[in-house]
């Protein structure tokens, strides 16, 4: 399984926050920036952090639980959005050209064939997860084979020599699977942690509740085996996601996390290893009703609040320009002897 993820040392912390006070400003006045500059000088052991080919991956599947009604869009929508990222006309495509981020695009399990193309990387587990209203989602050894997969994505974007990825999703369903982690992992009811995902109606969000409801019941398991939870609510895309955390955390990178799929994954690497929190940064605070609990389960708050419900990692696109914001400061900013400026 996945190497432990080193700690990260805070012996650098009185050094990095002495040349942040040390920059031409009043103490605190650039806010969100000083402690995000701080977090990735402590990720990166250094007090001139740096930012190295910043890349996105999408991953995509299908969820067996979409049949049963819980999405506005009808699951073929899953394989249709795939060919539209690969096209280049989905929302994380404008908005990573726009910053100068690279994409990759990851079939985990989508229910559906596609050609050889070279922005694709096939990694299909199976063609969707099975409906967890009757039956575990997937196996546990595919879940394993999920967790594998997303840590030899992130082996390859090490080699290519990035320190710093974000990770979204596309999967029909996978609000639901979403939900049913968050109610687990956070100890929350079902009620405080299912929203409209793309869309539902208030008569719709009643029913997508209890069908979560009756699955719940149904397989009635505590969170003290994440993997096992992952396996019977997640998605392959999840599964994924939740192993490239991890080992990108082992590597010592920056996550950026997106909304509230990303950050249902991010739960479960949390129940696997606490320490992936000190390597994340929350890109947002998503406008589906649980996102903001979960973050608030891990003392966490999303860097940018725009009401985004889109998912495809569009919020780790949005926020890019300000991390480098923060690490450019930190780097270029005067301090007040270089600028020969009176301090307090």
């Amino acid at each position: 399984m996945l190497d432990k993820i080193p700690s990260v040392e805070t012996g650098l912390r009185e050094a990095l926050l002495r040349k942040i006070n040390n920059k031409t400003k009043p103490a605190g006045s650039l806010g969100v920036l000083e402690k995000l500059a701080e977090k990735i000088g402590l990720i990166q052991q250094t007090l001139t952090p740096e930012l190295v080919a910043p890349h996105i991956v999408v991953f995509a599947g299908d969820h067996g639980i979409a049949q049963e009604g819980v999405s506005a869009f009808p699951p073929e929508v899953t394989y249709q959005m795939v060919l539209n990222f690969l096209n280049g006309g989905a929302a994380i495509n404008v908005f990573c050209t726009q910053n100068g981020i690279d994409l990759s695009v990851v079939d985990a399990g989508v229910n559906g064939d596609f050609e050889q193309n070279g922005s694709l990387l096939d990694y299909k587990i199976a063609p969707g997860t099975k409906s967890f209203l009757s039956d575990p989602a997937m196996t546990m050894e595919q879940c394993r084979q999920a967790l594998r997969s997303g840590e030899k994505l992130v082996n390859t974007l090490q080699q290519q020599g990035t320190n710093i990825a974000g990770f979204g999703e596309m999967g029909i369903g996978n609000t639901s699977s979403a939900s049913m982690l968050m109610s687990i992992f956070c100890g929350l009811p079902l009620e405080e942690c299912v929203g409209s995902g793309t869309g539902l109606t208030d008569q719709q969000i009643q029913h997508k509740l209890s069908v979560l409801q009756k699955a719940m019941s149904f397989h009635d398991l505590e969170k003290d085996d994440p993997i096992q939870v992952l396996a019977t609510f997640g998605g392959f895309e999840m599964a994924m996601m939740t192993g490239a955390m991890l080992a990108a955390a082992t590597r010592r990178m920056i996550i950026l996390v997106d909304g509230f799929i990303a950050t249902a994954a991010f739960l479960a690497a949390f129940e696997m290893d606490k320490d992936v929190l000190d390597y994340a940064v929350f890109s947002h605070e998503s406008a589906e009703q649980g996102h903001k609990k979960m973050l608030r389960y891990l003392n966490a708050e999303g860097l940018l609040k725009l009401d985004l419900r889109l998912g495809e990692g569009t919020g780790c696109a949005l926020v890019w320009p300000l991390v480098q914001s923060a690490v450019a400061f930190l780097n270029d900013m005067a301090s007040f002897e270089s600028a020969g400026v009176s301090n307090r």
